[in-house]
């Protein structure tokens, strides 16, 4: 019979290797550089999960308040086009309002020549003087409404017009007053436009003729009235008339240079009996009835 001491004594002992050993050659293996690569990775993706809750935390707290998360916006192209635009209106603004003001405060362009247009009667010299524009004043600061008032102050112009013509030059246009019928007056004879402004004292000029009303004037009814039967005649047969008598506005009667009378009436269908009395006027007679011009009457 064997032993079984022996073979106790004879078996090989077997011993057991801790894992922490086995595994001990491989941590020596993946060295310094390795484990510090892995440890900063580590950190990154520690810190991107640390991210990515904060970033789920906030979300969350924007959904449970009701708020939207908010959009990074660019500017589209159409909205710089717009912007480029409004830099370059804000821009040619300020060179206007810029050179604006150089023109207005400084003699660049100023009143160097005064030209006037349009005088018979009155001359240039008084159109000058009732304009009162200071030579060298710049154009800008020439009120032209105010020169045109006071050049229409002269009692023979009906109108005036003032223009800037640059660079220098200041032009006024007038229209003067022209007679329509004359009145007698002790200082003299008194000349009156179409309106029935008394506007000069002057000779009668050839081919106007005379008005007999008692207040003769632009406010004057029967002034009005003879006036308006005077500029509907024709020119021919306006010069032949001498005197035009209107004691009413319904009682028009015009006396021909030659003697004859035309009986108008009243200012009714004034155009027609203009027409009717040119025609009437190649018969031969002393009175022309046109005051009702479906029946004109020469006598």
């Amino acid at each position: 019979m064997t032993d079984p001491t022996e073979d106790a004594a004879t078996e090989t002992p077997v011993t057991e290797t801790p894992a922490a050993e086995t595994q001990a050659p491989e941590e020596d293996f993946e060295g310094p550089r390795r484990r510090a690569r892995r440890e900063r990775e580590e950190r990154r993706a520690a810190q991107a999960r640390a991210t990515a809750i904060e970033a789920a935390r906030r979300e969350a707290k924007r959904r449970a308040l009701g708020k939207h998360e908010p959009q990074t916006r660019t500017l589209g192209r159409g909205t710089v086009r717009g912007l480029k635009v409004l830099m370059w209106t804000a821009l040619t603004a300020v060179l206007v309002v810029a050179l604006g003001l150089l023109l207005y405060f400084t003699p660049i362009m100023s009143a160097r020549s005064i030209v006037v247009t349009g005088v018979g009667a009155v001359t240039q010299e008084e159109v000058v003087a009732a304009a009162a524009v200071a030579p060298g004043t710049p154009l800008l600061q020439v009120n032209t409404d105010g020169v045109a008032e006071r050049v229409a102050g002269i009692r023979r112009i009906a109108s005036a017009r003032v223009q800037r013509q640059y660079p220098s030059t200041l032009r006024i246009t007038v229209i003067e007053r022209v007679p329509v019928v004359l009145k007698d007056y002790p200082d003299g004879v008194h000349l009156f436009d179409r309106d029935g402004v008394d506007f000069a004292t002057a000779p009668p000029p050839p081919g106007i003729p005379y008005l007999d009303t008692e207040n003769p004037g632009p406010s004057d009814p029967a002034t009005q009235a003879a006036l308006q039967v005077m500029t509907s005649l024709r020119p021919d047969v306006a010069s032949q008339v001498g005197r035009v008598s209107a004691p009413s506005v319904a009682a028009i009667t015009l006396t021909l240079v030659d003697g004859r009378t035309v009986v108008w009436g009243t200012t009714d269908r004034t155009e027609e009996k203009a027409l009717k009395l040119a025609a009437l006027l190649t018969q031969p007679g002393q009175v022309y009835d046109v005051s009702s011009p479906d029946l004109p009457t020469v006598k």
